[in-house]
């Protein structure tokens, strides 16, 4: 009789540690999403408010009036304009380079992985830190790169110190630092494509133009669009290398968002105005990311009807 009461027991405990065991294992995402919204439900909190940390006696609720001043304020404009310009153009030459870069290392050889793997190793260093080392590079005075410039004719050639040359410097760093991780994603998409379009291909004599860009392309579509979507989302945001460069210099020539929301922090202590141009760079990623990821969902639906 003990042992059929504990037996049972032992069934029931069974069964209630089966059912806690999805919530069990979904803790740590659940802690984790906690630890995202606590931050962001702060900022919006105080994007709502006019905070300086240099007047707290002037803290004071005003609803969107933040939001409100960035439609008349020149400096927004720019901001908004330089985030855009900068993502835009390092997104588009990064997938250029990096889809070429994958397209030349397709073929599975010795030599082939060897390159692949030495050309992650931008990858492996901290964006700051190549910065930094860009910045020494390109030193009007004896960076390596203003020598080289020079022997091309390019004298005093003033890199990321001169606002007509400073998006074009840092637009450099960001390519060698990020390219490789487009090509990585582009060159596992193309190693896992079927072989046997192109095998039939081969057979027909088709020229390689059309098999690239009716067959390859088409069917790498899904990898192109994630791999835009990660870097875009990053491009946007960045900051360690703008700012490891040019501190958004000179003037404002590279004041993208989170510089902006950085030096109204730190140097003009408007939490208020900080906060709130950070959840504007959340609405925009937001609206980007939607669009990416509607685009893919409806190229698997497409994909998954032609099967």
């Amino acid at each position: 009789m003990t042992a059929v009461v504990s037996q049972g027991r032992s069934r029931s405990r069974f069964r209630i540690g089966k059912r806690a065991l999805p919530y069990v294992l979904s803790l740590p995402a659940l802690l984790v999403c906690i630890g995202i919204l606590i931050p962001f439900l702060t900022a919006a909190w105080y994007s709502l408010h006019r905070y300086r940390l240099s007047q707290p006696w002037g803290y004071k609720f005003i609803w969107f009036d933040n939001y409100l001043a960035f439609f008349s304020d020149p400096k927004f404009w720019n901001t908004l304009r330089v985030s855009l310009v900068y993502a835009g153009t390092t997104v588009v030459l990064e997938l250029l380079l990096g889809l070429a870069i994958a397209l030349l290392l397709q073929k599975r050889t010795t030599l082939n992985n060897f390159i692949s793997i030495m050309l992650l190793m931008p990858l492996m260093t901290a964006p700051a830190l190549a910065a930094l080392m860009w910045k020494l590079m390109t030193n009007p005075g004896f960076g390596i790169l203003s020598y080289f410039a020079g022997l091309i004719g390019l004298e005093d050639f003033r890199w990321a110190s001169s606002p007509s040359t400073a998006l074009l410097t840092v637009v450099l760093v960001d390519i060698w630092v990020y390219t490789p991780f487009i090509m990585i994603l582009l060159l596992a998409g193309l190693r896992s494509l079927p072989t046997q379009p192109f095998e039939a291909a081969a057979l027909d004599g088709v020229p390689r133009t059309f098999v690239f860009f009716r067959i390859t392309l088409p069917m790498l579509t899904p990898y192109i669009l994630t791999a835009t979507l990660f870097r875009l989302l990053d491009s946007i945001q960045q900051f360690d290398i703008i700012y490891a460069m040019t501190q958004g210099g000179p003037g404002d020539t590279l004041t993208v968002f989170q510089v902006e929301a950085y030096l109204n922090f730190f140097q003009s202590t408007n939490v208020g105005r900080s906060a709130a141009l950070m959840i504007i760079l959340w609405a925009i990623t937001y609206f980007l990311s939607n669009i990416f990821i509607k685009n893919w969902l409806r190229l698997r639906e497409r994909a998954r009807g032609e099967a």
